[in-house]
């Protein structure tokens, strides 16, 4: 999918583990078109647990891969809720789909930002995502605006979805609020249908999304809908093409548990970029001693023991959530290991279980960064694929919405 920070904004992507469940039967959701509600069906097999409707019909050979898209946005350092949200589960998920992971640039405009520091971030956050462990042999890495069929497809979505639909988003509310109503930008207004091109663009099968990000993929999937209905089947027959539906209804690929990492000051807030305060986070670069300091001065409260699950202890159980996800334990060796330890010899346990856990990918940040030919490389390549599967979509649609074509 802040507002589109993960598709899994979204983007994401838009945030917590996929577990493997091997044989055993999995369950699925089943999404009800703008309701924001999921009704749970059940599909036996191999694969992740995720929430997603299936239909009956579907190719499900494994020689076809599905195809998965999500994205971050290049504002701010990468933090822990970012990683134990959306990359991390993205490096599970290119083992299994086609994915294509994208650094959504053109969705960090829509607020005031810095010029000097935009293409800065840029390259940062794309050697985040190899330093976390995205393989561009199984994936394709790219920038939103080296791909210039988002913006297209974005104004030929725009021109059929009813303003009713942009004005009831309740990011677009909460920002414009902010932002002085009048004074904030028509981008922020119709910055749904880019994320949605974003994710039609490229006939995805699956989104990762988050429970905040619900209401943007219903949107792109009931644009999509509104498009098949106006421009596919007979009509684009007609005009020679194909017939049939311009593109795919995506699916939400829905994080089971621990979905949402919260803040360090205020077990109840997500940890966001946007917040003030640099203690609310941990960001993926920090220092041993920043990380130390952070997870010593963060907030806790007075109850003895330690526990999950506990509604009145918010702090605690996001706490405990991280050390589960980043030590690689179960829920009940941590519940075991912690139930009677106190805050002061938990806080050094966890802060060295970060540490470690984020060392690696530290030093593999350093290892790409001092590389920047391999860098662009890889988003060059990862743009030129992407731009070889987004043509044909845009051939399609421009097809079907009647527009002359260009002589070749």
């Amino acid at each position: 999918m802040g507002h589109a920070t993960t598709l899994s904004q979204f983007l994401i992507l838009s945030t917590s583990r996929f577990s493997r469940l091997g044989s055993r039967t999995r369950f699925l959701t089943k999404p009800t078109p703008l309701s924001g509600s999921f009704s749970p069906i059940q599909v036996t097999g191999q694969g992740f647990r995720c929430c997603c409707s299936a239909a009956a019909t579907e190719d499900t050979s494994p020689s076809v891969k599905k195809r998965v898209v999500s994205g971050v946005q290049p504002t701010g350092s990468i933090h822990l809720g970012n990683y134990l949200g959306a990359i991390k589960n993205w490096v599970a998920l290119q083992d299994t789909y086609e994915t294509l992971f994208f650094i959504v640039d053109l969705h960090a405009i829509t607020l005031p930002y810095d010029t000097q520091q935009l293409g800065k971030a840029t390259r940062d956050t794309a050697a985040l995502y190899l330093a976390c462990g995205i393989d561009v042999s199984k994936a394709s890495v790219f920038v939103q605006s080296h791909v210039r069929s988002h913006q297209e497809l974005m104004w030929l979505l725009c021109a059929s979805t009813p303003i009713g639909w942009l004005q009831k988003m309740i990011q677009f509310k909460e920002k414009s609020r902010k932002e002085g109503g009048e004074n904030a930008s028509a981008a922020l207004l119709i910055y749904p249908d880019l994320m949605a091109a974003d994710i039609l663009l490229y006939q995805s099968d699956f989104v990762p999304v988050g429970e905040d990000q619900k209401q943007h993929l219903e949107l792109a999937r009931e644009i999509a809908q509104r498009m098949n209905n106006l421009y596919g089947g007979r009509k684009w027959k007609k005009l020679g093409g194909r017939g049939g539906s311009l593109f795919k209804i995506p699916e939400p690929l829905i994080p089971q548990d621990g979905a949402r990492v919260m803040s360090l000051t205020d077990g109840l807030s997500k940890m966001s970029k946007s917040a003030p305060s640099d203690q609310s986070r941990i960001n993926l670069l920090d220092s041993k001693d920043l990380i130390a300091g952070k997870i010593k001065r963060c907030k806790t409260d007075s109850f003895a023991g330690l526990e999950f699950d506990n509604a009145e202890r918010p702090e605690c159980n996001n706490l405990l959530s991280v050390y589960q996800i980043v030590s690689g334990k179960t829920k009940e060796e941590v519940k075991e290991e912690c139930k009677d330890l106190s805050w002061g010899t938990f806080k050094p346990l966890l802060a060295d279980a970060l540490i470690e856990h984020l060392s690696p990918i530290q030093a593999r940040y350093q290892e790409i960064t001092a590389e920047p030919e391999y860098l662009d490389k890889v988003l060059s390549e990862g743009a030129d694929r992407a731009t070889e599967l987004g043509d044909v979509t845009m051939r399609n649609v421009y097809q079907a919405m009647g527009f002359y074509p260009r002589w070749r």
